[in-house]
């Protein structure tokens, strides 16, 4: 099996829960080189990591195939394309890019060197979001009429962070991981309206959203928002023959951040059942259990696809149809309107 060697760019949540722990849980996958100004705080994790000072040392070192961009948003496209013009494949977290600019210039540059360009929107593979997905596909819940996807917080005060100061708030933040989950079930809406908002006292950006994507035969709500004490509701999605609603959030993130290493038939777990209503089918409400979720699912697929094994499993068209979706969404915000897609 070719070894694929991967070079991690920033030590965030991100680059410490979301891309370490599954690099190492990956077959066939050696992270050889961590970019942070904080070494002791990659050694904590990663004892004997060698960590780069800066992205050229990273890109020097011949043994990288694949660059993980986990750094600030605004930087994404910057790593991206000259991890590019290294000839390096490239993960990127999400936001894909802070432009849709910047997006097509990073899918244009990995065509022409024929390198992997794939986004990390990771939330394809959590239980409950599998779980609605075999819902819909065996008709469980008959047409789609409404759909509404939360992520929301309880964090009444901003903290001191790039991250809290993200120009559009949780529509960059999460809005990503959002979009794309209704993207994969619907399709490309005809329309888009957003309200962004700003409630927390000093809040430094937005830290409320709601956008409701328009389709011919269904409303698609998408909300996140800070100031939700009660934020267990994940999701509602109601169908001419039934609804399911789901409160938690998938595990798998708080396993990472807890210093778990991802393994285990049971990783991917989710315990909190949802509630399916089918009228018809004389059972009354009754509680369903979820589908097993499973990041790691992707990072076997990116390294076949690596290997020319197999697809990639986020190409980069699908981070670019997110990116139209998000800055439509900006300008319906600006603007207080629908935007037409």
């Amino acid at each position: 099996m070719m070894d694929i060697g991967v070079g991690l760019i920033g030590y965030g949540l991100a680059g410490r829960a979301f891309h370490a722990p599954y690099v190492g849980a990956t077959p066939g996958m050696t992270l050889r080189a961590v970019v942070s100004r904080d070494p002791a705080k990659v050694h904590a994790d990663l004892p004997g990591m060698t960590v780069a000072p800066d992205v050229p040392t990273l890109l020097a070192m011949p043994d990288v195939d694949l660059v993980i961009v986990a750094s600030p948003d605004e930087l994404h496209a910057e790593h991206a394309l000259a991890a590019l013009a290294a000839g390096r494949h490239v993960l990127i977290d999400k936001p894909f890019a802070t432009s849709l600019a910047d997006a097509r210039r990073i899918a244009a540059e990995g065509e022409a060197r024929d390198r992997i360009v794939t986004v990390f929107h990771n939330r394809r593979w959590d239980a409950d979001f599998r779980t609605l997905q075999k819902l819909i596909a065996d008709g469980t819940l008959g047409e789609i009429v409404e759909y509404e996807s939360r992520f929301d917080r309880w964090r009444p005060t901003p903290a001191d962070s790039w991250k809290e100061a993200r120009g559009s708030g949780p529509w960059q933040d999460l809005g990503p991981h959002l979009i794309d989950q209704a993207l994969m079930l619907f399709g490309r809406p005809l329309a888009v309206s957003t309200d962004l908002a700003t409630f927390r006292a000093g809040g430094p950006a937005p830290d409320y959203v709601s956008a409701v994507l328009r389709y011919p035969d269904k409303r698609v709500v998408l909300h996140a928002s800070k100031l939700v004490a009660d934020y267990g509701l994940r999701f509602a999605v109601h169908g001419t023959r039934g609804s399911w609603i789901k409160h938690g959030t998938d595990v798998q993130e708080a396993k990472t951040v807890a210093g778990q290493a991802p393994a285990g038939e049971d990783w991917g777990h989710d315990p909190v059942e949802g509630r399916l209503t089918c009228p018809d089918d004389g059972a009354g409400a009754r509680a369903l259990a979820n589908e097993p979720g499973d990041y790691r699912l992707f990072w076997l697929a990116l390294a076949a696809a690596i290997r020319d094994e197999g697809p990639n499993p986020v190409p980069a068209s699908a981070g670019i149809a997110v990116l139209e979706i998000l800055e439509a969404g900006l300008r319906s915000a600006a603007e207080r309107r629908e935007i037409m897609l």
